[in-house]
């Protein structure tokens, strides 16, 4: 089983709960790649795509791809373009549009410029988790309804999680845990 985990924008893969959810992962036996991408310098989807060239050889049927922030709209940009479907997609904070916030709009208006191919998208996963939480300061709850329901999934909402990140406190991912164990067994 590989597992995929990427980050966002001014993130990095020793943050929030990678590291934790990496090593919780590896003692289940997963193999499980966390890339760095350029942030926010270079952050575009050309350079993010380039850095990804290397995991592509990862992806296939028993894949989980799992995204935080910016991580969900990448991934919905890789899956689009696979030839054959993974396993699941978990999105965390997680939007398919701009957040209306000037200085993340810029960064990441090369990932959004263009409409999502909703219907390759869900041929090419089997199936979807997305979780919001209900007082994140970046990414409003409706963002992450408005993509549960492209995905044709439920949105998952948790409570006082915020952006789910470091700087928030959250250094588990005991909020999505139980759901991934469902789809690495």
């Amino acid at each position: 089983m590989n597992v995929i985990i990427i980050h966002g924008a001014y993130g990095n893969p020793g943050e929030n709960w990678f590291p934790w959810l990496k090593e919780k992962l590896e003692k289940l036996g997963c193999n499980v790649y966390v890339p760095t991408f350029p942030t926010p310098e270079g952050q575009t989807l050309e350079n993010w795509m380039k850095v990804f060239t290397d995991y592509r050889k990862y992806l296939n049927e028993d894949t989980v791809v799992i995204g935080h922030s910016l991580g969900p709209v990448f991934l919905l940009r890789v899956i689009e373009k696979l030839d054959k479907p993974i396993k699941a997609a978990f999105f965390v904070a997680a939007v398919a549009r701009q957040l209306g916030i000037p200085r993340f709009d810029e960064i990441n208006k090369t990932f959004l410029d263009k409409e999502f191919d909703w219907n390759k998208i869900k041929q090419n996963c089997k199936k979807f988790y997305v979780y919001n939480s209900d007082d994140d300061p970046y990414v409003p709850l409706e963002l992450g309804k408005e993509l549960a329901e492209k995905l044709g999934v439920e949105l998952t909402i948790c409570k006082g999680l915020n952006h789910f990140n470091q700087a928030s406190g959250i250094l588990t991912a005991e909020f999505l845990f139980d759901d991934l164990l469902k789809e690495i067994r």
